[in-house]
């Protein structure tokens, strides 16, 4: 623990605990375990049936929700700020309305964040907050924003991937990397990103924090490599993930008679998609949708794979892939986004061409039939790539010096 005096901050997440967030999670706990008071504040809130992980679960009795369903409240919150400091208030709307026009969320939209950044300014007074991180770059960096001019605390952001990244002029990204103190990408191909948005004197804000893993990957016993013809993908079943391109690629595999169980996990707008798809290729006996799991869940697949395919169309730098690589198990990615940062061709993996059923076949067959003395070599240099990179305290403790300089006085 820090002998520096402890830093009382805010997290801000649209909708958390989520299962999808666990990297917040463990970072949110690393900043905790080195001294820090964090409060955790998700815009809306996160159903309760849709949580299965134990800590998530915790996490989610611990999160203050902005929007319920009193509106009153929040009416409330409005009237209270605005009296409070007028000019604040009048800046505050007319910066909502500039992140607004020709924005993809558009005007309405845009003043509705400002009512949440009524509400969230009210509560970071209350807990004496020093200083609010959100997390992704679209509506939550926005409300950070607009707090910010309502006269709330310095604020940062860590913007993750394709949210940010697709239309960066339609979410106003340059405009919220000027506001912000600082701005974290999780890769070096996202702060590359970042650097095309904001102008050059706004460069030396923008800096990396990798998404890191805690004691329970890194320090997990590896085990061995099972003789069983498994691969496993594990991701939102949308678009840009390329379970499509996948499920062509265990068509061809199927079709030169090549022995395979593939198992995608997950859950989102494109699964019965994926189902029919599954069903028109006749690949139901060897594909199974095994849904959204729990954290253990998702581990235990993983494990029981001989490694984990990821067939994305865009990225930043997909957490399970860390994940995969602390548990010993090589990865087959395209050669999108960060990815490649991480995943090295034929060293721990393989890295194949996007929208390529051919070459992702081709990586599947290599590593269904590769010994397991070499898949287990291959996930070594995994792990040690990951532990030298990704590790939750190191990342946690760049983070924390960020946020004790914005937060000092006469800090950014």
């Amino acid at each position: 623990m820090s002998d520096s005096p402890a830093l009382r901050l805010a997290y801000l997440v649209n909708r958390y605990p989520s299962v999808s967030h666990t990297f917040i999670r463990r970072e949110i706990a690393e900043l905790e375990a080195l001294g820090c008071t964090v409060l955790r504040v998700s815009i809306r809130p996160e159903p309760r049936a849709g949580l299965e992980d134990e800590c998530d679960i915790a996490e989610l009795r611990r999160t203050h929700v902005l929007l319920t369903s009193r509106g009153g409240a929040l009416a409330r919150d409005v009237l209270a700020v605005a009296l409070a400091a007028p000019r604040d208030w009048l800046r505050s709307i007319a910066e909502a309305l500039k992140l607004g026009w020709r924005s993809e969320r558009g005007l309405l939209r845009n003043l509705a964040y400002l009512v949440e950044a009524c509400a969230l300014k009210r509560y970071l007074d209350a807990e004496r907050i020093e200083h609010l991180h959100a997390h992704f770059g679209t509506n939550s960096a926005a409300v950070a924003l607009l707090c910010r001019a309502l006269g709330g605390p310095r604020f940062s952001f860590t913007a993750h991937g394709t949210e940010s990244f697709d239309h960066p002029p339609l979410i106003k990204l340059g405009r919220k990397i000027e506001a912000a103190c600082f701005v974290v990408a999780v890769c070096d191909y996202g702060r590359a990103q970042l650097l095309r948005c904001a102008p050059p004197e706004e460069w030396s804000k923008i800096r990396v924090v990798r998404c890191g893993l805690d004691a329970s990957f890194l320090a997990a016993e590896l085990t061995m490599v099972p003789d069983s013809p498994r691969l496993v993908c594990v991701g939102r079943f949308g678009a840009e993930k390329g379970h499509l391109i996948l499920l062509e690629a265990a068509a061809a595999l199927a079709a030169e008679g090549v022995e395979f169980e593939l198992t995608l996990v997950g859950d989102g707008e494109l699964r019965d998609s994926i189902r029919r798809r599954i069903a028109g290729l006749g690949l139901e006996s060897r594909i199974r949708l095994a849904g959204v799991l729990p954290g253990v869940g998702v581990r235990k697949e993983i494990l029981d794979a001989r490694a984990l395919v990821l067939p994305s169309l865009a990225e930043g730098l997909p957490v399970v892939l860390t994940e995969a690589f602390a548990l010993g198990r090589p990865v087959i990615a395209t050669a999108v986004g960060g990815i490649p940062e991480l995943v090295q061709s034929g060293e721990n993996g393989w890295l194949v061409a996007p929208g390529s059923p051919e070459a992702l076949a081709a990586a599947m067959r290599e590593a269904l039939v590769a010994p397991g003395v070499r898949l287990a070599e291959m996930g070594r240099r995994g792990r040690a790539r990951v532990r030298e990179r990704h590790d939750a305290r190191t990342e946690a403790s760049k983070l924390l010096a960020m946020m004790r300089e914005a937060a000092a006085p006469g800090g950014r």
